[in-house]
């Protein structure tokens, strides 16, 4: 089974998780200091939020999967769509680990397809040279 994706920069993370607390009838499944995520059933998403210096509004999409296999299934059909990809390995973000493949529509919006497989206790890659840092936290 998928799960749709959204993972949206915000100024005020205390006024936004009030706000899709409420929008969403239900708290955060994950809360952190500069980070929430609800994983929601109805709808099936993967919602999250973050307050870490970037342009408030969506910051990417996704499908998230349950099993490497699925991962394997979206990767090679994104091979055909001819945009290019940039896979990752055991990447740490977002407060979990998760192999990842990152891609880019025609009109320039970031897609992430992933499988997560671990939680981290940061939100991650905050160590690493600006250089070295990925789609997903620092794009």
């Amino acid at each position: 089974m998928k799960r749709m994706h959204i993972h949206v920069a915000v100024t005020d993370l205390e006024a936004s998780m009030r706000y899709y607390t409420t929008l969403f009838g239900t708290g955060p499944t994950v809360r952190k200091e500069d980070y929430a995520k609800w994983m929601l059933e109805d709808p099936r998403v993967n919602f999250a939020i973050s307050a870490r210096g970037r342009a408030p509004g969506v910051d990417h999409l996704g499908i998230q999967v349950e099993e490497p296999a699925a991962l394997a299934e979206i990767t090679a059909r994104l091979h055909s769509a001819e945009q290019g990809l940039r896979q990752e390995t055991d990447a740490h973000c977002c407060y979990a680990r998760s192999d990842k493949t990152w891609s880019t529509d025609p009109s320039g919006i970031r897609w992430e397809s992933f499988h997560s497989h671990g939680e981290i206790t940061s939100y991650g890659l905050d160590a690493e040279p600006a250089e070295a840092r990925t789609a997903c936290c620092n794009g």
